[in-house]
């Protein structure tokens, strides 16, 4: 998950992945699981973004720029996962909550897999209050229209 914003007349995604950072958008897609993609925007953009919109998110967003990636998902500005980053940029941008926070807790964290993965990053117990943005809840919010789908 990222920002599709253009540097040179080329589209990029703008994403926390090992930092957070421009990536072409064609290397982006092709890491992806068999090239699928989709792109999303705001429903009502025409009437509630204006002309600098862009500009404004891309500052909002760039504060971030270099930072690393967060796996243990932190809700704070040092680290950053996907999610929390596009969610940040938005939010700080234009006050715009895409899907809604959640706490760590409200997850189904029973899976063995999962489980093991949590006692490996919190070695001192899982933060189950912590807040969190989930990629599906955004791709799910109701304020959010699909633009194409690959």
């Amino acid at each position: 998950m990222g920002l599709v914003l253009y540097r040179s007349g080329q589209p990029y995604v703008f994403e926390a992945s090992a930092t957070v950072r421009y990536t072409p958008l064609r290397a982006w897609i092709a890491r992806g699981a068999g090239g699928h993609y989709a792109v999303k925007r705001l429903a009502d953009a025409a009437q509630r973004l204006g002309p600098d919109s862009v500009a404004k998110l891309r500052r909002a967003a760039e504060v971030f720029e270099g930072r690393p990636y967060d796996l243990t998902f932190e809700w704070s500005d040092r680290r950053l996962y996907c999610s929390e980053l596009v969610w940040k940029a938005y939010e700080r941008a234009f006050g715009i909550r895409i899907g809604h926070l959640q706490r760590l807790r409200e997850f189904d964290l029973t899976d063995p897999t999962v489980r093991e993965r949590l006692e490996q990053r919190y070695a001192s117990g899982v933060p189950l209050d912590e807040t969190v943005i989930s990629p599906a809840t955004m791709f799910a919010a109701a304020n959010l229209v699909t633009v194409s789908v690959h």
